[in-house]
């Protein structure tokens, strides 16, 4: 059974008004992962929409190793109104992961964390690294700032000394099993939750 739905019911004749709907979706179907309210939308509509309620808080993946799990980040992004997702390092990624969420989100590029750092710095962003490293705090004890970008690094190694020396703390997520560390994709989630538990109100 394939998701989404069907064309609009009763035809072309029926269409809603509005400059926002998509006449090919409308003519077949819509089967995007997308939420219910946003069906038969066009791309840049949906993109629109989502603009008007994003939060302040930002997302940056260091890629240094080609990471099929930035992907994962992005869509994690998408999904809890984050403002942009910020790529430094490489420019390629692997975009399967994001199930298309890439379209609908601000992602950009900065091929240096000095360049980013700085880029941040002038926008009155504040830098919080989220790695597993000596030093670090539980980030479910930590106060993540409104403005906060969330930084994580490559899934082998981690946040570079050059990001992290910006930075102006460094979180890590409490695990209780034998594993040295989670996924990183499953650590943005994380990550990104606790910023919504703190400055989110809830969504009816």
């Amino acid at each position: 059974m394939s998701a989404g739905v069907g064309p609009w019911p009763g035809g072309c004749e029926a269409w809603p008004e509005g400059d926002h709907f998509d006449p090919e979706l409308l003519a077949g179907g819509d089967h995007r992962n997308v939420e219910d309210r946003f069906r038969y939308w066009k791309r840049d509509a949906i993109r629109d929409a989502l603009d008007e309620t994003r939060h302040r808080f930002h997302v940056a993946v260091e890629n240094l190793d080609h990471d099929f799990n930035i992907g994962s980040i992005v869509r994690s992004a998408n999904a809890f109104g984050a403002a942009a997702v910020h790529i430094v390092g490489r420019r390629r990624w692997n975009r399967r992961g994001a199930m298309v969420t890439d379209r609908y989100q601000h992602v950009d590029h900065f091929p240096t964390a000095s360049g980013f750092a700085d880029w941040a710095d002038g926008a009155g962003l504040r830098l919080i690294a989220i790695d597993n490293v000596a030093g670090s705090t539980p980030l479910e004890m930590a106060e993540l700032p409104e403005n906060a970008i969330l930084i994580f690094g490559s899934e082998n190694n981690g946040i570079s000394e050059d990001l992290r020396s910006r930075c102006e703390a460094c979180h890590h997520i409490t695990q209780y099993g034998s594993t040295r560390s989670i996924n990183v994709g499953a650590a943005g989630a994380v990550a990104m939750y606790q910023w919504i538990l703190t400055h989110a109100a809830p969504r009816r």
